[in-house]
């Protein structure tokens, strides 16, 4: 029996898979615990609908994250700090301060966890930061740290 599994099920598949299984495996197991459903032409209609608006949906991701690398390579942050007699941070700049700033200055919403620093930002000057804005597409930018 053909079914269309609504549900990652371990050694049969995963999510919206058409996988084909034994009847009593269909009828006694995976229906009844809403594990799959039928494999009948509405169903696979609907499959394929998902799976081309997925496909759209990730598209549109990727140009709104190739838009957004085109607007901040090679820029730089401006970040002011406060700092001892000696230059060195009170504290560190983190992530989190990188991410309010890149919002402020280009409107651009990025999760700090996106955010890799190539040292801990502990004194003034120019740093490099790498922005994952989707899986493959990275933004350089300079982070300037500077006197407040």
């Amino acid at each position: 029996m053909k079914v269309i599994l609504l549900q990652d099920i371990k050694g049969t598949g995963k999510k919206g898979e058409l996988k084909e299984v034994s009847d009593g495996y269909a009828r006694n197991f995976l229906l009844p615990k809403n594990l799959a459903k039928k494999a009948t032409a509405q169903a696979m209609s609907e499959l394929k609908t998902a799976e081309e608006s997925k496909a759209f949906r990730i598209e549109e991701e990727k140009k709104r994250a190739n838009g957004e690398k085109k607007q901040l390579e090679g820029q730089s942050v401006r970040i002011t700090a406060k700092a001892g007699s000696n230059g060195r941070l009170f504290g560190s700049v983190t992530a989190k301060e990188i991410s309010a700033e890149l919002k402020k200055q280009f409107s651009i919403n990025v999760d700090k966890r996106k955010i890799t620093l190539d040292a801990d930002i502990k004194s003034f000057g120019t740093y490099n930061a790498q922005i994952k804005l989707y899986t493959g597409i990275v933004a350089q930018v300079k982070v300037v740290v500077t006197e407040a």
